[in-house]
């Protein structure tokens, strides 16, 4: 009887075991825990997941790729569970992933950080699903736009650009570079501020919103963007988890994360950019570096060589079986259902 009575407890019990199931989530990225995505998305994100699970899920984040391995080694990470999740630039792998860079072609994009990533995700359900269908794709978004940030004084013209060493964060981007006659070298973003401290570079093109934490108001003096409403580029990121981490998490779990997920999700994240764009413009104006805009002239000048790099990208595309023409008609119809 007493044996019979703790059974009859034991099996009343496991639906409520199962349903109040913990599940710890690591997830990494390779920025400062300061700069904007992980203070305005990445840890309100996990957040909002811990308190819609009511605690059962923990989202912990590891910055400054703490739980081993490089930035452009982040998507295998995930994908091999060597990570739960975490945050990935497919441009660090050129060329594994190469419809992504049709957004990030130079003046694709507006300059507003969310109205960029509602079309980055709108433009990964209509061509990138089956790009990243070995994760759990939870998002993907941009950031606000690309700024050159130099040492000496700001560019004013395409001359002042030529012979210039700097970091480029994306092919894209690289190609654009070349095409102003300055020597692109790519780099992640963690090797920037040695890469200036050292002299390898004269500068780089990275957003307002990361130059406080990678000290670009002491490594540099200038600070130069585009005239207009279009970013000078911009990059694609992707907020992922582990399939079958995800996969295992018990259907109410699962509801919490696809809450917080997708175009909102996007949103989101391309909002605190925005924010952290501000937050990092006047931090640079206040250490009295130099904040110029190119002229009008000047930018239509590099408008026209960034249409040398288009056309150049779609027929590097069509040669590896793509539709370059099409990918680029889609990212601008998608930023354009998008603006703000």
């Amino acid at each position: 009887m007493h044996r019979s009575l703790i059974a009859a407890v034991a099996v009343c019990l496991m639906p409520f075991a199962a349903h109040t199931q913990e599940v710890t989530l690591r997830f990494q990225h390779f920025v400062s825990p300061a700069s904007a995505n992980p203070t305005y998305f990445m840890q309100p994100w996990a957040d909002a997941i811990e308190t819609q699970s009511n605690g059962r899920i923990k989202v912990e984040l590891y910055p400054f790729m703490q739980l081993g391995g490089s930035a452009a080694s982040q998507y295998d990470l995930i994908r091999d569970g060597a990570i739960d999740g975490g945050w990935v630039i497919p441009g660090y792998e050129p060329g594994r992933f190469p419809e992504t860079e049709a957004l990030e072609l130079p003046f694709m994009t507006s300059k507003s950080g969310a109205a960029a990533s509602r079309a980055a995700w709108d433009f990964t359900e209509a061509f990138l699903l089956d790009d990243f269908a070995d994760v759990h794709l939870i998002t993907t978004h941009m950031h606000g736009p690309g700024i050159i940030h130099a040492r000496g004084d700001a560019p004013q013209t395409v001359e002042d650009l030529r012979g210039m060493t700097l970091r480029g964060p994306s092919r894209p981007a690289t190609l654009l570079l070349e095409k102003l006659g300055a020597v692109p070298l790519g780099m992640p973003v963690p090797a920037f501020p040695e890469a200036l401290s050292r002299g390898v570079v004269d500068g780089g093109v990275i957003t307002w919103e990361m130059a406080p934490s990678l000290k670009l108001d002491e490594l540099t003096d200038s600070h130069t963007d585009v005239a207009g409403d279009r970013a000078l580029y911009n990059l694609f990121f992707v907020w992922a988890m582990n399939k079958d981490v995800y996969a295992a998490l018990p259907d109410d779990l699962k509801a919490v994360i696809d809450a917080n997920s997708g175009k909102m999700a996007a949103e989101w994240a391309g909002a605190g950019h925005d924010t952290g764009d501000a937050i990092g413009r006047d931090i640079m104006t206040d250490a009295g570096n130099e904040i110029a805009v190119l002229s009008d002239a000047e930018t239509d000048r590099i408008k026209a060589m960034a249409q040398d790099v288009r056309a150049d990208w779609i027929a590097d595309i069509d040669a590896r079986g793509l539709n370059g023409a099409a990918l680029v008609r889609a990212a601008e119809s998608a930023v354009a259902a998008n603006l703000d």
